[in-house]
């Protein structure tokens, strides 16, 4: 942890944002993530998700399997998910999503969202083409050597 709460705080002092994480596994550092969102142009560089993407290369697998996530903050909920995906074995944070909230990365609107009815998200979610849509899952069923995830 001492090592994400470095960088992140070398991340603000570039420009970045206050967020790191890194990936350990059988204690050994295997990736490292910063707040690249307004360097890189990317919303969805967060720090967890920077860090995951590096460790996945790093390691040559979709999945965190004995990994250990290390974050200066508890993840939002993108990154939620993202370690959601990874299925890193544990995940350690620092500050809390009220402390970010009072630093002004406040979240709580996409929670707010998420409960309610797609109709009533203040971005529009319009289902369209489901038919023809369901045929990449029907490719996906028929595919006799994919890669369950």
């Amino acid at each position: 942890m001492a090592r994400a709460i470095d960088l992140a705080i070398e991340n603000v002092r570039t420009g970045g944002g206050p967020f790191a994480a890194v990936v350990v596994k059988d204690g050994r550092i295997v990736a490292e993530g910063t707040n690249r969102v307004t360097s890189s142009n990317d919303p969805t560089a967060h720090a967890e998700v920077v860090a995951i993407r590096a460790a996945c290369t790093a390691l040559r697998a979709f999945q965190l399997d004995g990994c250990d996530l290390y974050t200066t903050c508890e993840p939002c909920p993108m990154c939620l998910g993202a370690i959601y995906w990874a299925r890193p074995a544990r995940v350690y944070f620092g500050s809390l999503a009220a402390d970010a909230a009072a630093a002004g990365f406040d979240d709580a609107f996409i929670y707010q969202q998420l409960a309610l009815p797609r109709e009533s998200r203040k971005i529009p979610f319009l289902e369209i083409m489901r038919d023809e849509s369901l045929a990449c899952f029907r490719a996906w069923a028929e595919k006799q050597d994919r890669v369950e995830y």
